[in-house]
């Protein structure tokens, strides 16, 4: 009689686009019967709902899921399809016709097994499916953007090499190889990767709910080295390659060098936040998804869990020491291009008497000295424009230093009377506007001492001789070496 009943009252329903909304009405509306005809109501009642998940909703699910061919499709259907069977299970908890945890003595369905039940192994083998889907969703994306600018991808050529050819470039003054700068392209776009990052979110929001508790913490893996392979390695660290051959070497033939690379580092950093946002938001809590509580599996789960965590924690970090260093070098080598370029035009365009003039002139900052400022402070405006933070720190003290030496050095190959002394001290009031700037764009204090002490030394040449003892002994250059003096 029950199961005559079950099959009757089940008969043509749940046959609309969506089952799933009508199966709470139904077995509400079934349980009123079932507790006024039957004397074991509960008992029936599970068989009802038995029924319901494992013949009809699992047919339906199988109709589905029947077509593997578009593997996208397949894997959004999927996804719908188990959320959805959770999603009826969670009413009929809610609604008291299934038990969350089961109960075999009184015959309470369990809310897993229904799922489970429902889709009769449909999530097998979902784990592989994703990751492939990903790689190719990924691969697709890069190749469609690089084709966009119509680049086709170089073999990036190893370090020693590279390095050995700049070296002698530099040291020869020979251009060896053209340096390709390609117009100013960073080849980084931050659209491209929040596209790569929101197709990863949805494998990692899809993982974290298809997976069995055994798979899950090696397939977050697997996703994780996709994403860090095609975004950060075929996309960013490929785009820091690129910028540092581009990064000119300066001659004396050519004209001030470009320096795109601290756009590179812009968009690098933007980047690589995007990446820790979406490790946060995605990896880590698909990672560490609650298992389960007690039991000697739910111990293991655990301990692979923390094993995993710290193997994406690895793959992480080392990846990122690798841009890191590569950002490094870049900075170095752009540093390196602007010096060696101020250096090599005051040694060229410079002249004697620029500091030695004959007759009354006006008093202004010398032509030379104007061009290299007038270059500083375009490339000031890029490094302000590009580096933030420690980096903006580091790069600006660094710069300050190399280009106090290189200005101090080349003073002193130079000798001066009085008016070509004023043309001096106007020429280091230039290059320390430019070079230590103020406000919100100041350089570390150690740039502003540095400049200072030699607008101080060029005063000297002023002084008169009687009075440079006391002069010397003043508090900014009583610090200096002796011998400097």
């Amino acid at each position: 009689m029950c199961r005559c009943f079950i099959e009757t009252s089940q008969m043509n329903t749940l046959l609309g686009k969506d089952i799933f909304s009508a199966v709470l009405p139904l077995c509400k509306k079934n349980y009123t019967i079932i507790s006024n005809v039957f004397p074991n109501p509960d008992q029936v009642m599970s068989k009802f709902v038995l029924n319901i998940f494992h013949l009809k909703l699992q047919k339906y699910i199988q109709t589905k899921l029947a077509d593997k061919n578009d593997v996208e499709k397949y894997l959004r259907n999927l996804y719908d399809m188990y959320t959805s069977t959770q999603r009826v299970c969670d009413e009929l908890v809610q609604a008291g016709l299934v038990s969350a945890e089961g109960n075999t003595t009184t015959g309470d369905l369990r809310r897993d097994a229904l799922v489970n039940g429902a889709m009769a192994g449909a999530n097998d083998g979902y784990a592989s499916l994703e990751i492939r889907r990903l790689k190719a969703s990924m691969s697709n994306a890069l190749n469609t953007y690089y084709t966009e600018k119509q680049h086709v991808k170089k073999p990036i050529q190893g370090g020693g090499f590279q390095e050995l050819r700049r070296e002698l470039q530099a040291r020869t003054n020979i251009n060896i190889a053209q340096i390709e700068n390609y117009g100013g392209e960073t080849f980084l776009s931050e659209q491209l990767v929040q596209k790569m990052i929101s197709d990863a979110k949805t494998s990692f929001t899809r993982c974290k709910t298809l997976c069995t508790s055994n798979e899950l913490s090696g397939t977050t893996v697997a996703l994780l080295e996709v994403v860090i392979q095609h975004l950060l390695i075929e996309h960013v660290d490929y785009a820091l390659d690129l910028g540092l051959q581009s990064i000119p070497i300066a001659d004396s033939k050519s004209p001030p060098p470009q320096i795109y690379f601290f756009d590179i580092v812009k968009q690098a950093n933007k980047i690589v936040r995007m990446f820790e946002e979406h490790y946060q938001e995605s990896v880590l809590t698909c990672i560490t998804r609650p298992l389960a509580t007690d039991g000697i599996n739910s111990a293991r789960q655990r301990r692979s869990s923390a094993t995993k965590q710290n193997d994406c924690m690895q793959k992480k970090t080392a990846i990122m020491e690798q841009l890191e260093n590569k950002l490094d070098v870049g900075l170095d080598r752009a540093i390196s291009a602007i010096v060696s370029w101020v250096r090599m035009h005051l040694q060229n365009e410079q002249k004697k008497t620029d500091f030695k003039p004959e007759g009354d002139i006006d008093t202004l900052a010398s032509a030379a000295c104007l061009a290299v400022v007038n270059y500083l402070n375009n490339i000031m405006d890029k490094i302000h424009g590009g580096l933030e933070g420690d980096n903006l720190h580091a790069v600006t003290l660094d710069l300050a230093v190399r280009l106090h030496r290189i200005i101090y050095e080349h003073l002193q190959n130079y000798q001066f009377n009085s008016a070509g002394a004023m043309i001096a001290i106007c020429d280091v009031k230039e290059y320390r506007s430019a070079v230590c700037g103020r406000g919100a764009r100041a350089a570390p204090a150690p740039a502003h001492s540095l400049f200072d002490a030699l607008h101080a030394l060029c005063n000297l040449l002023l002084v008169k001789p009687e009075n440079l003892h006391q002069v010397c002994e003043g508090e900014t250059l009583a610090e200096l070496d002796h011998s400097i003096l």
